[in-house]
């Protein structure tokens, strides 16, 4: 019992289950592996011996009997072409020539080659090495043997054919019953060469021997010619099984159908026959397009693999007995610092181990108790160490340590070291951080600390830690060469900004001190310089010390400068006051004058413009509001600040000249319809200024921008265009239509119809008459 509960048993049991495991799963990726890739190599090698079968019966048997076509027809002593001329038939003796090439042909080729026919289809003559001369060919009781290739080519519009197999007669002219019979192919081919078959004048044909190709399959595929066949496109057998039968075996059919509907020259596949497995292959002569067919029981390969299959287990064998001895050695050789370890925890707590109890419960106990005692006092440290961390750096800028206080202060945050040099560098992330949630602003500050903190360089140690108003401050602890460092930490941060926070960055830093208690002195300079962040937003680093110069400076911006921006505001000039504005930041830009005196003229210039805006009632857009001074609040540099009140004087300006002129228009509207409605009564500019309530030199201007013609000509304009009008449809005399258009006197009419219309009334009437 004490044995298999120890932790030796445990290890051996672990080590040889991984080692069975691990054997039992390379031995099967070994098994599936290279069985199945040794019987795939038997298939290829198996398809590759059929399509060289095929390449050799292309070759040695199809290609040759093609080849007997040609030597025919190019034989210049035995002229193919005079056969089928009917003079040919009276000479005996050219006939008898043709006969006998014709048998030397078949001849010097007989194991390949049964006869050779010459067949004339226009006379019906047919001369064969083996039959000889036979007139009406396709007639008689013999006819049927050459039927299938002289009906083929009377109506095939190719130049060749291939007839399928057929069983002939060694002698078809005997009737004697018995006797040898041949399976033959033949091949039949018209001259001309070119020639389609019903077109040709001569049909040469060529018997071919099946014998032949069976004698090349039997050779080549000696374990399965009785499994090949070949079949020519429309499924006939050309080489079927041993025996001489050609009908197709019923065991092939579905297969044999699924290979001649193949669109692959070549393939292989898997198929189910009867109850056996099948591997079939096929292969397609070029020539003829027959397809060789061939079918293998899939034992066959299985058989062939079992070498391969005996090796695997061996192999896994050996492999097993060698995990098992290799595991108690691991088993052993694990075990004793375990055994070390248990007995030391012994010692340590006075526990002592239960004989039939496991090591590894001694162990396990002793570490959960170590483990909670660890994780008590790290939770109590992670509690209180960021609030410890920010006390101290806030009271350390304050200057409230001595050098003893600090010390023991340090100790709380792991910062134990001296350094020679100390810096403060301050970061402001205001505008920054202007479009992040407060959440979001949080989290972005916590992880830039801390990457801060985690920064290395040499012999130098950074303390960050975020300020109340949002800025960090980070301290630069180092021995090194402080000038140099302070760039590369700024340069490094800025990078960091943008590549990892996308946030774009400006940061002070002041003065070397030589103690950690002087840090005031470093701080107060880095944040005299972070003011000028507000009004140098394009300087990344603010370290010219000529900025600190410009804290203690007397100087005041120009009193004209300052009151330029008020009068042309009043004036509502927009562009003298966009220039106010630009001067007004360029001046603070550029100026020397302290940061805090710039930041006091810029909230009075927006009071100037609130308390403008006030006293002329302006009321902004639906959308906009007139809390001025929280908006300049929330601006982050001088360039946004002169954008922002330009734009918002702009609007102002825009939107009030815009109000004024539909004001004015209103107005011009009212005065001309009272001008129409009194034309006969006073029309002067002062009687018609008081009925539309505004001055007579503003209704006088009104007229002359708004019309393009001052009020008097307008006004005359009008009566003139009335007393036309009279003239034209009233039989009224000149008086009459003088006072009813708001002349007292007739003569002084009568002038200024003349300098209207060129003509008196009287003979603009009598003008007036005649047309009609």
């Amino acid at each position: 019992m004490k044995k298999w509960n120890s932790a030796f048993a445990s290890l051996a049991i672990s080590y040889v289950s991984i080692v069975l495991v691990i054997i039992l799963m390379v031995c099967s990726v070994f098994y599936i592996y290279f069985s199945e890739h040794y019987k795939e190599e038997l298939r290829n090698k198996n398809q590759l011996i059929l399509e060289n079968t095929a390449r050799t019966i292309e070759t040695s048997i199809l290609q040759s009997v093609q080849q007997i076509y040609l030597d025919l027809s190019l034989d210049k002593n035995g002229n193919l072409r005079l056969f089928a001329d009917p003079s040919l038939l009276s000479n005996t003796a050219s006939m008898m020539e043709l006969q006998e090439a014709l048998k030397s042909e078949a001849a010097s080729h007989s194991d390949l080659v049964q006869a050779v026919h010459l067949y004339a289809p226009g006379h019906n003559i047919m001369l064969s090495s083996l039959y000889g001369l036979r007139f009406k060919a396709d007639q008689g009781e013999q006819a049927g043997y050459f039927a299938d290739w002289m009906d083929g080519m009377r109506s095939n519009q190719l130049n060749y054919l291939w007839t399928k197999t057929r069983v002939i007669p060694e002698d078809i002219y005997s009737s004697v019953p018995g006797g040898n019979a041949n399976a033959l192919i033949t091949y039949a081919h018209s001259y001309p060469f070119q020639s389609a078959g019903q077109d040709s004048d001569l049909i040469v044909a060529i018997d071919v021997k099946e014998s032949a190709i069976r004698g090349v399959i039997e050779n080549m595929l000696p374990t399965q010619s009785g499994s090949t066949f070949i079949l020519d496109p429309s499924g006939n057998l050309i080489k079927g099984p041993e025996g001489g039968n050609f009908r197709m075996p019923d065991l092939y059919a579905s297969s044999i159908t699924e290979v001649l509907g193949s669109d692959t020259s070549s393939g292989s596949f898997n198929e189910k026959m009867g109850y056996t497995s099948y591997v079939v292959s096929y292969h397609t002569l070029p020539s003829t397009g027959w397809k060789i067919y061939s079918a293998m029981p899939a034992s066959f390969f299985y058989e062939q693999s079992v070498v391969v299959q005996k090796l695997i287990l061996g192999i896994c064998l050996f492999a097993v007995l060698l995990g098992l001895v290799l595991s108690g050695i691991w088993a052993k050789a694990s075990y004793k610092p375990i055994k070390r370890l248990a007995g030391k925890i012994r010692d340590l707590t006075g526990h002592t181990l239960d004989p039939a109890a496991n090591e590894y419960r001694l162990i396990d106990t002793a570490f959960i108790r170590l483990n909670d005692k660890v994780i008590n006092l790290e939770e109590t440290l992670q509690a209180n160490s960021p609030v410890i961390k920010r006390n101290l750096v806030l009271n350390l800028l304050q200057s409230r340590y001595t050098r003893e206080e600090l010390a023991e202060e340090l100790r709380f945050i792991g910062f134990s070291q001296t350094y020679n040099s100390y810096s403060c560098l301050l970061l402001n992330t205001g505008e920054a951080f202007a479009g992040l949630s407060s959440s979001h602003m949080q989290e972005v500050m916590h992880r830039m600390i801390h990457q801060l903190e985690t920064v290395r360089l040499p012999d130098s140690r950074l303390i960050a830690e975020e300020l109340p108003d949002k800025k960090i401050v980070v301290i630069l602890c180092t021995n090194n060469d402080i000038g140099g460092l302070l760039e590369e930490l700024s340069a490094l941060i800025l990078s960091e900004g943008r590549q990892q926070f996308q946030l774009d960055i400006q940061l002070s830093w002041g003065s070397r001190v030589q103690e950690m208690t002087e840090l005031r002195v470093s701080y107060t300079e880095a944040e005299a310089l972070m003011k000028y962040a507000y009004f140098l937003p394009e300087c990344p680093v603010l370290n010219d010390r000529s900025l600190l110069e410009r804290e203690n400076s007397l100087e005041e911006l120009p009193q004209s400068l300052l009151t330029k921006f008020k009068d042309k505001l009043h004036a509502r000039q927009l562009q003298e006051t966009v220039t106010a504005v630009e001067q007004l930041a360029a001046a603070m830009r550029e100026g020397k004058y302290p940061a805090d005196y710039c930041h006091f003229i810029l909230a009075n210039t927006v009071f100037v413009y609130s308390d403008y805006l006030k006293n002329v009632r302006y009321k902004p857009p639906a959308k906009g509001h007139l809390d001025l001074y929280h908006q300049y609040l929330e601006i982050c540099n001088i360039g946004a600040f002169r954008d922002w009140l330009v734009e918002s004087v702009t609007c102002f300006i825009t939107e009030t000249e815009k109000r004024n002129s539909e004001r004015a228009l209103s107005t011009i509207e009212l005065a001309k319809q009272y001008i129409e409605n009194h034309l006969s009564g006073d029309l002067s500019l002062e009687a018609v200024s008081s009925q539309v309530f505004i001055s007579p030199k503003y209704l006088s201007k009104l007229f002359k921008e708004e019309l393009g013609v001052t009020y008097t000509d307008y006004v005359t304009c009008r009566r003139m265009e009335q007393a036309k009008v009279l003239i034209e449809n009233n039989n009224m005399t000149v008086e009459q239509i003088a006072g009813m258009v708001g002349y007292g006197t007739a003569a002084y009419f009568i002038k200024k119809f003349k300098e209207m219309y060129g003509c008196t009334p009287g003979n603009y009437l009598r003008s007036m008459i005649k047309q009609v």
